[in-house]
């Protein structure tokens, strides 16, 4: 009984500043987003809109909840929570520190990727039970989309692997010691971000959710609470993202240089290092949203197909090539 008690609060203290930090996520991006457009953006609720996120919060929860007459109410209910227990469910292999994860999983990565994968079925289903042509036409788009960039996204994640020899996302992190796998996989990081904006839904992919033409894509017909619930697993996914790319790319919450850190300094510093990472690259899809104008769904496709996939495979046989090559064995 003491160890359930005690595992539950461990998942606790993981998804309780896990749900804080997609609440002020949405902050960030409405402050970040005013600057670049010149205005104030949200400034009333709190100091410096600091309870906004929970304003927010309460206004959706109060609303009336709308269910169509024609809809298939079980899968209408149950979408919402697909999307967000799979969107939480990936923190259970990521590192926050050293030794802090709730599983360091020997295969953590393929863990992650299946996760991503199964995330498309909740917004099948949302699409499908509302009984609407709109809801319909932008699951059909987001599972179009994500299953297609899914092939660049887990090819970038393939050639990491190549490059350390490992599963384990804490390996991968203890591998960017002396160098960060940005420096010699820089068109890999690039190709793996555009994925992670596409598989996130985020501009410039964000057709599922086109207001011009789908009115909001397949959460059209949803309110109320249940739509808190995609709301939060959009939001989660992309706080998820950033720290995933951080892990893979930019060391995670290795730190240089490591004297900076005291042994037995109360605030565990390499968990801060992580989050600032994990936070520029929040910043940078606030930015590209605030950039870039939405793009055209057939030129969606078109760019994974015959642009970025024949890359990728490109990339994906040039590391183990130059491995080999230059006798570099992560074995």
């Amino acid at each position: 009984m003491l160890s359930i008690l005690y595992n539950l609060l461990e998942i606790l203290v993981v998804l309780v500043p896990i749900l804080l930090s997609v609440a002020f996520m949405t902050v960030i991006e409405r402050k970040v987003m005013g600057s670049m457009q010149r205005r104030i953006g949200p400034n009333v609720v709190g100091y410096y809109a600091l309870l906004q996120p929970f304003a927010d919060a309460l206004k959706l929860v109060i609303k009336e909840q709308v269910i169509p007459s024609q809809a298939t109410k079980s899968l209408f209910f149950l979408a919402p929570m697909v999307t967000l227990i799979f969107s939480l469910l990936g923190w259970g292999v990521i590192p926050l520190g050293p030794g802090l994860a709730l599983s360091d999983f020997s295969l953590g990565i393929l863990y992650s990727l299946a996760l991503s994968s199964i995330g498309v079925y909740g917004i099948l289903f949302a699409g499908w039970s509302a009984n609407s042509k709109y809801a319909f036409l932008g699951s059909l788009r987001s599972t179009a989309q994500m299953i297609s960039y899914e092939l660049i996204y887990s090819a970038a994640v393939l050639a990491v692997i190549l490059l350390c020899g490992t599963f384990n996302i804490t390996e991968i992190i203890e591998a960017q010691q002396s160098v960060w796998y940005i420096v010699p996989l820089l068109p890999i990081f690039i190709l793996f971000f555009v994925s992670a904006l596409a598989e996130t839904n985020r501009t410039p992919f964000d057709l599922p959710e086109a207001e011009s033409e789908l009115v909001a894509g397949f959460m059209t017909e949803h309110s109320g609470m249940i739509f808190v619930f995609f709301f939060l697993a959009e939001y989660g996914s992309i706080v998820l993202m950033s720290t995933f790319t951080a892990i893979l790319f930019l060391g995670g919450y290795n730190m240089s240089p490591q004297v900076l850190f005291a042994e037995n300094s109360f605030i565990n510093l390499q968990s801060i290092a992580l989050a600032v990472k994990a936070v520029l690259i929040m910043f940078l899809f606030v930015w590209i949203r605030a950039t870039l104008p939405r793009m055209r769904y057939d030129g969606l496709m078109t760019f994974c197909w015959t642009g970025m996939l024949p890359v990728a495979i490109a990339l994906l046989i040039l590391v183990p090539s130059l491995l080999i090559a230059f006798d570099i064995s992560p074995y």
